[in-house]
């Protein structure tokens, strides 16, 4: 039981992190609107984690030996060499970008929220314990 709770709470914990990035990101994008030749980047973690997961562990044979587990998938930063929308050869789009913005914003607020209740219930749990 305790090792499901620290996987969601390690998986909450990387989702947060995943998010903080993407606004870093998306702020660069958004600061290089004007910048001739750039090309926006983009943060890469939902979708590696829906991966992770639907695929099956790997068995560890020795305690020293690390295993490909859904755990383990980390943000990536990667750049985004999509069609270029523009004559000097950036493809920032400022609509793109915002809808980015407050989807990112939601996203995290959601990852709170999840992180609070869980945390809610332990103290419940553990305060109702007691009596």
């Amino acid at each position: 039981m305790w090792s499901s709770h620290r996987g969601v709470i390690g998986d909450l914990t990387r989702a947060l992190s995943a998010s903080a990035l993407r606004q870093k990101v998306i702020a660069h994008n958004l600061a290089n609107f004007n910048t001739p030749g750039f090309k926006r980047y983009a943060v890469s973690f939902e979708e590696q984690l829906a991966r992770a997961r639907g695929a099956l562990p790997l068995e560890r044979t020795h305690r020293r030996h690390r295993g490909a587990e859904p755990g383990e998938v980390v943000p990536a930063v990667k750049v985004d060499r999509s069609a270029v929308r523009r004559v000097d050869g950036n493809n920032v789009d400022l609509e793109t970008e915002m809808v980015a913005l407050v989807t990112n914003q939601l996203r995290y607020n959601a990852y709170i929220q999840q992180v609070n209740n869980r945390f809610s219930r332990w103290r419940y749990v553990i305060n109702e314990g007691r009596r």
